[in-house]
């Protein structure tokens, strides 16, 4: 009992002193330090600027319903064979900028996925599981914040890799530097 009690007070002593958050924030610099050098260079490119603009135009009347209809009819095409939505988006240009990118990290990024400023996907490199991500802290803490804003997520377990993972999601901004959209970024730890 002295035994736990004592390896118990050590570990408060350490959470007291920052130690466990500096501890579990250890990724973030190194994470937010790739996405700056290899990533937001190529966020103002203007087939990315065009297609964030494109969809926020052709998705300014939407509804929360109608955003919530979309999310659904994506979710349903995850589980089956016919995907045409899911497929109109992997197809575009922008998704397959996204796959070029992703494929010349040489598996550093194990992900990447561009939302508009309602946080719907507007390209990526493989399927998410939804549709709407404006509900998300990937969305509300890069977008969210405004114009330059990076926002690390905790690491964690990939279920279908196997490897550890942090998303860093950054904010899209256009030439005035207004933020249009945001973008995620999965970021294989093994291998940065």
């Amino acid at each position: 009992m002295k035994k736990v009690l004592t390896s118990v007070i050590a570990l408060c002593a350490f959470a007291a002193t920052g130690g466990l958050a500096s501890a579990e924030e250890a990724h973030v610099a190194p994470v937010t330090a790739y996405v700056q050098e290899n990533v937001v260079p190529w966020l103002s490119d203007p087939a990315v600027i065009a297609a964030i603009k494109a969809q926020n135009e052709k998705h300014a009347g939407l509804s929360a319903a109608d955003i919530d209809a979309l999310d659904k009819k994506w979710r349903a095409e995850v589980e089956t064979s016919d995907r045409p939505m899911i497929s109109e988006v992997l197809g575009n240009d922008l998704s397959k900028m996204l796959q070029e990118k992703q494929a010349a990290s040489e598996g550093t990024i194990s992900e990447l996925f561009v939302m508009d400023n309602k946080g719907l996907n507007v390209g990526q490199s493989d399927v998410t599981s939804d549709y709407w991500q404006g509900d998300e802290d990937k969305f509300n803490k890069s977008f969210g914040a405004g114009k330059d804003a990076i926002f690390v997520d905790a690491v964690e377990k990939d279920e279908s890799t196997q490897a550890l993972q942090s998303q860093a999601s950054v904010t899209i901004s256009d030439e005035s530097g207004a933020p249009i959209g945001a973008i995620t970024i999965g970021i294989n730890m093994d291998a940065l």
